[in-house]
Formats: structure tokens, sequence, C-alpha cells
């Protein structure tokens, strides 16, 4: 049976999933990593990759190719999709070529609109099925944001990619927290400006999915997990009213107490206020009371599209 690897190194975090598709056309996943690499640290004010930052993700990406070569994906059933920081980044050359080097594949940077697919597809895989539509994915990363309106059969309606994200957001706004109110502010009216400048009409989703890290470390922060759990974490609901608590909750915190949560992965800490900010926007628009938090996400997507 074909296994694939698929590859998301975003601003924030790099992952890995290696699967196959199983008996009933599902994918099966053999095994999923994350790593809090900050590709991006800095890349907004000055435009270029820092080196601590490139071997940081060198040395994720090293481990990556054990795992893919210990579970025999074939090269060409490799896949690593850069987003939003290797969009931005002047000296990317020496990101591709890192990352060629150890891993024998060179990255793809992808369009966001092609994020914004992958993510849709991948987010739908993981759902139960049936329910009304329209159905919003939303994907915040460190970066950018993919907002994705669309049916349940697949067809995308809309799609846009933001230039908005948690580490984007908190480096240019909210700095090492607790943020002050004003700071808050002015960090939610620039979002609102992307959002309401998208052409979306988040008004029209029956049904909101949140995937990637912002909306799973929400969503353990809102069952009060004392470890992360992705089996409760997948398909869990964040009220928008919860959603707002979040917010004032850590928006009041320092980095360091954020970090004191339980279910909290340490390079989240000093971000994830800013993540919750942006979904707090999305979530004075959508039509529904609730957030449908999903483990499967652009990864998913990567991986059934190499096995199409």
């Amino acid at each position: 049976m074909t296994r694939v690897a698929a590859v998301d190194c975003g601003t924030n975090s790099i992952r890995l999933l290696i699967a196959e598709r199983g008996p009933d056309g599902r994918l099966v996943e053999l095994e999923r990593r994350t790593d809090i690499v900050r590709l991006g640290q800095g890349v907004d004010a000055t435009g270029e990759f820092h080196p601590d930052a490139l071997a940081r993700t060198f040395a994720a990406t090293e481990g990556y190719a054990l795992l893919i070569k210990d579970a025999g994906v074939p090269a060409d059933k490799i896949d690593f999709v850069a987003t939003s920081a290797a969009r931005d980044a002047g000296n990317r050359e020496a990101f591709f070529t890192g990352i060629e080097e150890r891993l024998g594949v060179r990255p793809e940077i992808i369009s966001g609109d092609r994020e914004a697919e992958l993510s849709f597809t991948g987010a739908l895989s993981g759902m139960a099925g049936g329910g009304p539509g329209p159905v919003l994915v939303m994907d915040i990363g460190g970066g950018s944001t993919e907002l994705i309106l669309g049916e349940l059969d697949g067809t995308i309606l809309a799609a846009r990619s933001l230039d908005v994200g948690s580490v984007r957001l908190t480096e240019r706004f909210l700095g090492a927290g607790p943020p002050a109110p004003d700071d808050l502010g002015r960090a939610a009216a620039y979002v609102d400006g992307l959002i309401d400048a998208s052409g979306i009409d988040l008004g029209a989703a029956r049904v909101w999915v949140g995937v990637a890290g912002t909306a799973t470390t929400l969503a353990a922060v809102n069952l009060g997990l004392t470890a992360y759990d992705r089996s409760k974490v997948h398909g869990s609901i964040i009220t928008v009213d919860a959603l707002a608590g979040l917010l004032a909750d850590l928006s009041a915190k320092t980095v360091e107490e954020i970090r004191a949560i339980p279910s909290m992965h340490p390079g989240r800490a000093d971000v994830i206020c800013g993540g919750t900010l942006v979904a707090s926007r999305v979530a004075r628009r959508v039509s529904t009371d609730r957030m449908v938090v999903s483990e499967a996400d652009i990864l998913d997507g990567i991986a059934l599209s190499l096995l199409s």
C-alpha cells in the first residue's frame, strides 16, 4: 500500500504527517508530529529568515527525514509545502537548499489560494458528514489566516488568504504582553479591515470549523485539559461566548502565566493571544454561535493530494 509524507512549514510551526489510504478510502494516520520552530522570526520586520530560525527548522527536518525513511515512503510521495513566511523572505534560497539537502525534495511555496484549497479539503476529510452548509474553514497560522467558504461536497465558494496571523499580529501590535487595551484595539481594527476587504460573506456560513494550532490550542484550554489530547480536541466545540472569555483571560496574562496553562505548548504561549484575537473577529461575523475544532487540516489535504 502506498505511503505518503506531507510536511507543512509555516511561520510558527513545522508539521509532519505520514499516512496511507485505508480500505474505506479515508486517510490512515501512521505518524503525526509538530515542532514549534518559529521560522518566521523577525521576517515581517527584516524581510529575511533569521539564522537561528533556519537552524531550528533544519534540525526538525532532519528528524522528519529519519521517520519518513523508516516508514518506507518513496521519494515521489513526499511533499514539503511552505507557506506565508517563505513567501515573504528574501533569503529563501538558503531555506530551499537546506531542506533539499536533508529531505531530498525541494520545498514548494504554495500560493494563498492553494493553501486555502488544501486546508478546506483536509478539514472536510475529518468531518463526520451531515449538517447544513455552507461551511467556513478558518486556518489561523503564524503569518497568514486562510478563510474558505464552501459546501460539504468540497465545492469552494470563496477563499482568501489574509496577511495576518498569530506571530505577525503579535510582532506588529501586541508585543510581549499582556497587551495594552489600545494595542488590542489597534490590532482588532487591523484584522477587521482585512476581513472586510476579503469579499467573503462570513455571515453565510452555517458551520464554522477552526483548524491548526490556534484553534486546537484554544480547544484544549477551553476543555481544561491537564495535558494536550488530540482525541478530545478533535470535534470539540468552542462557543462564541467562550471564545470572548478566552481572549479576555489570555490578554490579561503574562507570557509566563500563559505558558503555565497545562495544555499550552510552550512555543505558542507568546502568540496565542494574537491568534485568539483573529478568531474573535471572525466570530463577530459568522451566523453560528459555535466553532467546531478539527485536527484535520492542510496536512491531510496535502496527503490526500499525494494519494489522488
